[in-house]
Parts: C-alpha cells; sequence; structure tokens
C-alpha cells in the first residue's frame, strides 16, 4: 500500500493551508474544522488545548523559494506541506489511513526526506518526495528503525542514516550512505501481515528495496553505539559508544577506521561538533559549585579550547547551537534559564535578533533558519499567553510578514500569566518553579491548586504556552509546575547522588508546594497533585509521603515500583544499554533492596488516604502498563476511590484527540468532585 498524495489548494490567513473535517469515533462532538475562538462568554473546549497545532516545525530551502511544514489541517493527522512563495501554490503529503508524517528535512532546494509513523506509536522508516511532485512519493527504508544523522554538503541527495534496528534481523548496521534517487516501488505495509514474515514475498521486496538504497555502509564503531555525530558540513565524525551507560567512550571516524579518543563522555557532555575538523563542544559533568561553560575541545587530545557560552546560573542542557546555513560555522545558542535564552556569537545576528525584538514587544521571538543568503528568516514569537505564532522577515526590505497562527483558536486574552518561583529546598538550594493563577484568584479568594509535576525525570518544565496547564488555569485550577533536583539547567548545583535521588525529588515538589501555600493565594485544604510518566510516580509518592497535604491524585502512565520496572528493562532483549541506564542512576547494587523500598509507592499504599486517577495506554513501550494496573489492584484492596482509564492504541501518554478529550474530561470531574469547598457541619 503507498501512501496517498494530495494537492490541495485553499487560503487561509497568512499562508496557503489545506482544510479537511474529520469525523472522530468519540463521545462528544469535537469540532477540529474551527479555526477561530468560541465566543467570551463560553467555556473553553477541552479539544482547543491539545489539538495538533496548525503548522509546526516550517524550514525553508537554501535558496528561500519554498516553505516546508508539519501541519494538521483541521483533523488528528499530520502531513507534510510545501508552499511556493512566489506562486502561492502549497501542496500536502500526507499517510494513507492511520499513518502521520512526524518530521522532514530539506536534502536541496527541490527534495525532502520524511518521517513516517502509524497509530502515533511505530516508526514505519523514511519516505523521500520532490517539490513539484509531492504526490510522487516513494519509500526509502522500510520497517526497519532508522535516524537521519547528517546531510554532506558535497552531495545533499545522499544522507547518512543510522539504521539501528535491522527489519529481518534486529541488528545494529550503523551508519549508511542512502540513495534517494532510486525510486525501488511503493510503501507496502507488512503491519497488516499475520503470519511468518519470512514466508512473505511483501517482505522479501521491502528488505531488498532497502538494501538497494544503500550505497555504502560504514563499519559499526567498537562496542555498540549510542550516538554519532556529523561535521559542519554533514560528514560523518564521531560515535559515542559502550557496553555500558557508564563506561562510554568517543570514537573519531578518521576516513577508513574508528579511532579511539580521549575525550570521556562520562566526564563531558558532548553537544555538538565544532567548527573546525576534529573539534567538539562540550560541558563538564563533574560538580564544583558553579554553571559549567560550554567550550570547545580538541576530541583526539582532549585539550581544551575557548570558551562559547558561560551562564552564571544555569548548565547548558536544554539548548541547541545554531549554525549558519552558508558558513555552517556556530553563530548562536538557545537554552533555558528561568525563561528561554538566546545568545548569539555573531554581530549580524544580534542585529537582525534586535530588529525583529522591537517588532514584538512582550514577547520572545527565536530566530528559527534563513536561507542560505541569510536574506529571508524564519521567526517564532511567543509567551506564556500565547501559542507560537510564525512570521517571515526579509532583512533587505525590512518588512515582516505572518506566516501562520499555530493555535488560532486560542485567545490570548483568556489565557493566565505564568510566573516564576523562586523557592528554597529543605537543604538550602534555591530552584525555579512556575506558578499559574485562575482568574480572579487573590489572598482574598484564594483557588485550589493542582501540583503538576514533568516527567524524565532529567528533563524540566518551561516557561511559555503550556495547553494542559492553560486548561486547568481555564477550569479555576492554580498550577504549581517544580523544576525540582535533576532538571535540566541545574545539575552544577548537586552532586551525582543528589540529582538521582527519587526520595529528595520528591522532597522538593513538597517543599515547592509549601511555598505557594505560605503565599495566601492557594487555598491550602483544596490540593491536588498530578504528572505523567516520572511526574505520575511522583504524585504518587506525594500521596503516600505526604497524606495530609494532597486532597486527591491523578497519575497518567507512571511507575510505582522501581524493582519491577528495572526487572522490565532487563527483560527486553534490545534494551540492554536502557536497564544500565536506570541500574546506574537508582543507584543499585545486590545489597540495597531498601533503597527499592523506599521509593515504591506501591508497597506503601496502605498510606494513601485520598482517591486516585489512574491513566495509562496498552501500548506503552516505556513504562509497562502492569505498573498502573497493580496499582489500581492495589488501591482496590485498600478501599481508597479510583478511578480508572485505560486506552487501546495508546503508547506512553495519550496522543489521539479523542482519548485526550476523554482523559482530560474526565480528570476535569475527577478534580472537580475532590476538590470543591469542605462545608463546615
Amino acid at each position: 500500500m503507498s501512501p496517498s498524495r494530495t494537492v490541495r489548494r485553499v487560503a487561509l490567513g497568512g499562508l496557503l493551508l489545506c482544510t479537511l473535517v474529520l469525523s472522530l469515533p468519540v463521545a462528544g462532538k469535537i469540532d477540529l474544522a474551527r479555526m477561530d475562538p468560541v465566543p467570551a462568554g463560553e467555556p473553553i473546549p477541552v479539544s482547543d488545548f491539545f489539538r495538533l497545532p496548525v503548522l509546526r516545525n516550517p524550514a525553508l530551502n537554501a535558496t528561500g523559494t519554498h516553505l516546508a511544514a508539519i501541519i494538521a489541517a483541521a483533523e488528528d493527522r499530520s502531513q507534510l506541506m510545501v508552499y511556493e512563495l512566489a506562486g502561492k501554490k502549497v501542496e500536502t503529503l500526507r499517510g494513507a489511513g492511520d499513518k502521520d508524517i512526524n518530521s522532514f528535512v530539506w536534502l536541496n532546494d527541490k527534495r525532502l526526506v520524511a518521517s513516517l509513523s502509524a497509530d502515533k506509536l511505530s516508526g514505519l522508516g523514511l519516505l523521500t518526495a520532490n517539490v513539484g511532485a509531492l504526490d510522487k512519493a516513494y519509500p526509502l527504508i522500510q520497517f526497519s528503525g532508522v535516524t537521519l544523522v547528517g546531510i554532506p554538503q558535497d552531495k545533499p541527495l545522499q544522507p547518512l542514516a543510522w539504521i539501528n534496528f535491522d527489519m529481518e534481523d534486529g541488528r545494529d548496521r550503523g551508519v549508511s550512505v542512502i540513495n534517494t534517487d532510486l525510486n525501488s516501488g511503493p510503501f507496502i505495509d507488512l503491519r497488516r501481515q499475520r503470519h511468518d514474515w519470512s514466508d512473505l514475498t511483501d517482505f522479501a521486496t521491502v528488505r531488498d528495496s532497502n538494501e538497494r538504497h544503500l550505497l555504502k555502509s560504514y563499519p559499526l564503531p567498537p562496542n555498540g553505539c549510542s550516538r554519532y555525530l556529523t561535521d559542519k558540513n554533514g560528514q560523518l565524525a564521531f560515535a559515542i559508544t559502550g557496553q555500558s551507560y557508564t563506561s562510554l567512550e568517543l570514537y573519531q571516524w578518521t576516513g577508513s577506521d574508528w579511532k579511539l579518543c580521549r575525550v570521556d563522555p562520562d566526564r563531558f557532555d558532548i553537544v555538538d561538533c565544532g567548527n573546525k575538523p576534529g573539534e567538539i563542544v562540550v560541558r563538564s559533568l563533574t560538580p564544583n559549585g558553579t554553571p559549567h561553560p560550554l567550550q570547545f575541545m580538541d576530541a583526539m587530545t582532549g585539550y581544551v579550547g575557548d570558551v562559547l557560552l558561560q551562564d552564571k546560573g544555569y548548565d547548558f542542557q536544554d539548548g541547541w547551537l545554531y549554525r549558519d546555513p552558508a558558513t555552517r560555522e556556530i553563530v548562536g545558542a538557545f537554552y533555558e534559564r528561568s525563561g528561554p535564552q538566546t545568545t548569539w556569537f555573531s554581530d549580524d545576528y544580534r542585529a537582525v535578533q534586535k530588529m525583529v525584538n522591537t517588532a514584538f514587544p512582550g514577547q520572545v521571538v527565536r530566530i528559527l533558519g534563513s536561507d542560505r543568503a541569510s536574506r529571508l528568516f524564519l521567526l517564532m514569537t511567543f509567551s506564556d499567553r500565547e501559542p507560537p505564532t510564525f512570521h517571515w522577515f526579509d532583512l533587505e526590505k525590512r518588512s515582516l510578514g505572518l506566516v501562520k497562527k499555530t493555535y488560532p483558536w486560542i485567545d490570548a486574552r483568556r489565557m493566565q500569566p505564568m510566573n516564576v518561583l523562586k523557592f528554597k529546598t529543605r537543604d538550602a538550594l534555591q530552584l525555579d518553579a512556575y506558578l499559574t493563577l485562575p482568574a480572579g484568584a487573590s489572598k482574598q479568594d484564594p483557588a485550589p491548586l493542582v501540583v503538576l509535576s514533568h516527567g524524565g525525570p532529567w528533563q524540566r518544565d518551561h516557561w511559555g504556552f503550556n495547553g494542559e496547564v492553560q486548561f486547568l488555569a481555564s477550569r479555576g485550577y492554580a498550577v504549581l509546575q517544580t523544576n525540582y533536583r535533576g532538571s535540566l539547567g541545574y545539575d552544577w548545583m548537586f552532586s551525582e547522588a543528589d540529582r538521582n535521588n527519587f526520595r529528595k525529588m520528591h522532597e522538593d515538589v513538597t517543599d515547592a508546594t509549601k511555598t505557594v501555600l505560605a503565599s495566601g493565594l492557594v487555598d491550602p485544604k483544596r490540593v491536588a497533585i498530578m504528572g505523567g510518566s516520572f511526574g505520575g510516580y511522583l504524585a504518587m509518592a506525594g500521596v503516600v509521603n505526604e497524606p495530609e497535604l494532597y486532597r486527591c491524585a491523578v497519575t497518567i502512565a507512571g511507575v510505582f515500583d522501581w524493582e519491577q520496572f528495572l526487572q522490565e528493562k532487563k527483560a527486553w532483549q534490545f534494551e540492554g544499554r536502557g536497564y544500565d541506564f536506570w541500574k546506574y542512576k537508582l543507584g543499585l547494587t545486590p545489597n540495597t533492596p531498601e533503597i527499592f523500598d523506599a521509593i515504591a509507592p506501591l508497597r506503601h499504599i496502605d498510606r494513601v488516604r485520598v482517591p486516585v486517577l489512574v491513566a495509562h495506554g496498552k501500548e506503552d513501550a516505556v513504562v509497562d502498563i502492569r505498573q498502573s494496573r497493580d496499582l489500581i489492584a492495589k488501591l482496590k484492596q485498600y478501599n481508597i476511590p479510583t478511578e480508572v482509564v485505560i486506552e487501546s492504541g495508546e503508547g506512553h501518554g495519550m496522543a489521539h484527540i479523542g482519548n485526550q478529550v476523554e482523559l482530560y474530561t474526565r480528570i476535569e470531574a475527577f478534580l472537580a468532585k475532590h476538590l470543591r469547598p469542605k462545608t463546615t457541619p
């Protein structure tokens, strides 16, 4: 079966997009065709906070003649759009049935490579298409784990792809050069086959097609690979390898073989390649009480060179580097402090940033990219109340224009500001949290509070528009998001043990919550705790360890017994490195069973005194649904009021809009029931 492709031309605002109404089999009406906000007097529908954006990840081709982006045109599907700026023509590429186009990259002015997935769960491989003929797109690599790692500047139509899971035997095949000129036939949906693939003609056809697209394969580096890096020209340069998470090594590709470098990836975070051959950009991982600079380093000798970036209060952990499209030199960096931060190393880019900032007062303005001549720029603007909006900026003409609002149905005037809150941990360190108050909240009229913890745990919350937060605020709840220890940007404050201490992460959330309660802006008698993934664990840790603090809990795809979780990781055939990672992070040895017990809410459900809503996707490949099923059984054993949302066809969290609406409608009712004011007898 080949992807279905259609070309549609419909004018919508600042850009041509396609519109298509998709009827979804869900309870209640979900209007995905409406692009305007609902009237001010009406409640904002749940779906408005969780719909796919109209447009995301826009990118110009090198000459600035075409713009490509991922779009969701009035449906719960992701498509590829290519827009011709001069002729104002639109082409779209969509997958047939339940398939989505998730990402893309320009190879040259006319050709793109895109990734295809099914059911919002499984990757199906890579396909390629040419401008003016998206309807003739054809597959490159199918039904294998494949990731683009580089586009050689001298041969852009022969990109480098890492096939880390071969369709036939599951082995890692390393990096190969892909022939995108070869059209070997249509996409074949092997998921429809129900018997042994080795006996199928279709399987052999796909396998042979994949092989024909491989022009050259590089030898595997020693001890397997967890990451490849290409240099500024898109050529294969480095591989981070290791048989376990704690014995990583860096190898450099010499042109004929892999050579071990003196850089220890256990001591340095390797951010990217540098500007010179054999150069990398690193951040130290050794705690020293101050934020670590971003520095150039010679990979072969380990010699540390110039400092690229030094922030006085935050580590560069949740950011990326910006390269000039013509020189491929690093000219800027984006990262997070308490809010988003942009740093330019080029006077030219500083000047452009200054010009565009004046055009959007009160908003964050980010330069996303430009044509090779740095004449036409793509911008993204956003704030805590305004979702991202994309614009173009013509440097020569000093003119700006709208590309598209990502969430045109969101009225920023009805959204609430996200405030930065500083709080002290019980070991006297200062961390950031974000507090969003509903309309009308004050010390005279304190709001109920939802403590919303991020997952990871080695991720972070960000200042900016957040649909989940604004949904809760629109329903009258204050929302607290805590960047607890281990959150990205704060590593310099903590020892390795502290960064991985789940109990102390829970205590940080508790300390932030009590800081907010002391403000008088929230009702201390109406507090809920909620989160997904590791945030789901923190939700249950909260009601287990602070039984008097919370009135109820919501946990989505959480982990509740880390010993069981670790056993599951060990049992998965292709997750050996993941097992090592978690074993190391948890600090476990055969003689430390007390660690498991201390961080396992499932073993202490007798302490829970409040109702719990448990949600999980049946096809979760990150956290086995057994975690939630065991929690549900234990809660019922102790007669804890429990609500359950288990969805088929969902993975680690809810991805389909119908299931998202069902989940958050249930959450809304659950919170309303259990956070209502207590009546005095």
